[in-house]
């Protein structure tokens, strides 16, 4: 079991002390090799479970269990280790360094993690998601469909054992935002675990699984099937 939470609560208290329930008692299990979408109105409480589950914030009550370790009370240099190390992170809005080459923000995490600085590692990810030949490309030479090719390699490169992305399709055209998906896809072919946050249901029916949350409450969790997995051209040749 990849991740496990148990009565899980996150209440955020306001300037005011009135309190806002983002989470209400959420029991959940994610397997290794899940590809897992979360949807929900704004406001549900899908971007508070996936900042959970990636480690950037920790519960007001219950259990969370990553990979075997119980993250509550964990340290900021643990939780920071547990990022660095095993989760990697596709945002909407690509997040890349503009003045930096494609392979140089692929690179950063390696930094991050005062890794040895191994270039080769970050050309082979730029490789698995097509983008073999624009290594030397700044952001601003890249279509947006490529830029968040870039963020994938960028969370492929120290080897996570999850991946989760938030809206990572939010800022493209339906085509791109295909390829993009199809991507996805071929990781979690690959045996990648997989967690997507999205507001667009076709969107989420390129998961396995889809979980929807509507008032910090989980009010449907389900399997889907005859999922149809579109390969894209040159892309994890």
């Amino acid at each position: 079991m990849l991740i496990s939470v148990t009565n899980l609560r996150k209440v955020y208290s306001s300037g005011d002390e009135v309190e806002v329930v983002a989470l209400k008692d959420a029991d959940l299990t994610i397997e290794h090799g899940e590809f897992v979408a979360i949807m929900g109105p704004s406001g549900s409480g899908k971007s508070t479970l996936m900042h959970i589950f990636g480690c950037l914030d920790q519960p007001t009550e219950g259990t969370y269990l990553f990979d075997g370790i119980d993250v509550g009370g964990l340290s900021d240099d643990k939780l920071a280790e547990i990022r660095n190390k095993k989760i990697g992170f596709v945002f909407q809005q690509f997040n890349l360094l503009p003045r930096t080459s494609a392979l140089d923000n692929v690179i950063l995490p390696l930094l991050y993690n005062r890794e040895f600085i191994d270039r080769e590692k970050a050309r082979l990810a730029l490789d698995r998601v097509g983008l073999s030949e624009r290594y030397h490309h700044h952001p601003s030479q890249l279509s947006g469909g490529q830029q968040q090719r870039v963020a994938i390699a960028r969370a492929l490169v120290t080897e996570p054992t999850l991946i989760m992305a938030d809206e990572p399709t939010g800022a493209l055209d339906t085509k791109s935002g295909d390829e993009i998906m199809a991507i996805f896809q071929e990781l979690n072919e690959e045996g990648k675990t997989i967690i997507l946050v999205t507001h667009e249901l076709y969107i989420a029916e390129h998961a396995k699984r889809v979980i929807f949350l509507k008032d910090g409450e989980i009010v449907s969790d389900k399997r889907l099937k005859n999922r149809k997995i579109s390969k894209v051209a040159g892309v994890m040749a």
